[in-house]
């Protein structure tokens, strides 16, 4: 007599996942795999994990530049990748991919420039019919405070008898040829290296998004193996997290300079700044984009605004300082902590210390590509400690193996890891 078998969750044979291919996740449909944990020994703990990380900051300290610019490559290819997975057709070659995926990022930057550079252009042109008057105004400034000085006996000489703000300051900048000389080949080397070395990082990020697939087979070899699904395949987890990171400081971007340029433009209409309702989008933009500079962008963007106050009342000028002063903290107590504490996931004391740890090793450059890399970081830790068990550096419990697999118990459990099957008796985890 034959028996029809009953088609449920517990007795059909076809519904066990199959175990998945090390090489790419499975589809998110399939159900995750159980994998077992790789046991770490304690040796490993104690000797090759402390010599691994002292000789990776090694590295990283004497290779400098060149390091630097693999890492600037990879970050960009990891960003890039979900548009290049995006456009990928099986009727195209994948570097055909690559090549459109630059193009809609440049594109887009082009795109971002043509809305733009009609309304700066025009603030920009105006500023430059206003240069006479704010000429005059400094002008009379200097005049008005060289008379205060005059007039209470004070012997300093901002301005000579005779001549302009611009002369003074034509005669002291006259006085430092030399070392204006100097600073402009300094320049002139630097741009030359900083061209050269993002021609490279361009070369870099493209070979690494042609080879994507082979790095993120190589990646997953080497790496604990996952279970299987898109949630625990390391090198997604890994390019989710960079792309989280721009995209947060993007954002973080475009609030801060809509705020900037929100404020000076009521600043210009209740007469505070009134030249700050003209130029509005040009500060603006221009604070927005400074942010994505770690430390030094909040400084250089309120320069232009607080100059152009200073030459026409130093009072103006106070006032715009104050107004910077109360954004940059209302960046750094609202406006960061929320949008990067979603973006990143990390403690800001940990955000700090990447920012001077990265500014350490690599300076302004380094401080760019630190958050990134605390992220991916990050996503290395809590991926292996799901994926390794640890042996006590204790005495270590003793305990028989699955009876079902073998597989070996660990501090607490009371089922099996592998297999689910209960133990005999939970393992004490007082010695973990």
């Amino acid at each position: 007599m034959t028996a029809h078998a009953h088609h449920g969750p517990d007795t059909d044979p076809e519904a066990a996942p199959p175990d998945p291919e090390p090489s790419a996740p499975s589809a998110p449909s399939a159900s995750p795999a159980r994998v077992s944990p790789v046991a770490v020994s304690r040796w490993v703990q104690l000797v090759l994990l402390p010599v691994g990380l002292l000789a990776l900051y090694a590295i990283a300290h004497a290779a400098g530049t060149a390091l630097l610019v693999f890492i600037v490559g990879a970050v960009i290819a990891l960003v890039l990748n979900p548009l290049v997975k995006r456009l990928e057709h099986p009727q195209m070659p994948h570097g055909v991919s690559v090549l459109l995926a630059y193009l809609a990022v440049f594109a887009v930057l082009a795109g971002i420039v043509v809305l733009l550079v009609n309304p700066i252009s025009s603030q920009v042109a105006s500023f430059q019919r206003d240069v006479p008057d704010f000429t005059r105004s400094a002008n009379r400034s200097l005049a008005n405070l060289q008379g205060y000085l005059d007039d209470h006996g004070i012997g300093i000489h901002v301005k000579k008898q005779g001549q302009t703000a611009l002369e003074t300051l034509q005669k002291s900048v006259l006085r430092r040829s030399g070392a204006l000389v100097s600073f402009t080949r300094d320049i002139v080397q630097s741009i030359a290296t900083g061209a050269f070395a993002l021609i490279l990082v361009l070369v870099i990020s493209i070979y690494m998004l042609l080879y994507a697939e082979g790095i993120g087979r190589l990646t997953r070899r080497v790496m604990p193996p996952g279970d299987g699904s898109a949630e625990d395949d390391f090198p997604l987890r890994a390019q989710k997290a960079v792309f989280s990171y721009v995209r947060g400081q993007l954002l973080f971007s475009l609030i801060m300079g809509a705020t900037a340029g929100a404020a000076l433009w009521l600043f210009g209409v209740l007469g505070i700044f009134p030249d700050g309702r003209s130029y509005a989008l040009a500060f603006g933009a221009f604070f927005g984009v400074m942010e994505l500079v770690p430390y030094l962008g909040p400084v250089l963007g309120a320069v232009p605004p607080i100059l152009v106050a200073l030459f026409q009342d130093p009072v103006t000028a106070l006032w715009v300082a104050l107004l910077f002063l109360v954004l940059q903290q209302l960046e750094g107590h609202v406006v960061a902590p929320q949008v990067f504490g979603q973006a990143l996931r990390i403690n800001p004391l940990l955000v700090i210390f990447a920012l001077l740890f990265g500014t350490e090793l690599y300076g302004i450059v380094g401080a760019f590509v630190a958050l990134p890399l605390a992220a991916v970081a990050r996503e290395t830790v809590v991926y292996l400690r799901r994926h390794l068990a640890f042996e006590s550096l204790g005495a270590a419990p003793t305990a028989p193996p699955c009876p079902v697999c073998g597989t070996r118990a660990e501090a607490g459990d009371e089922f099996c890891r592998r297999c689910g099957e209960a133990l005999s008796a939970p393992i004490a985890s007082g010695a973990s």
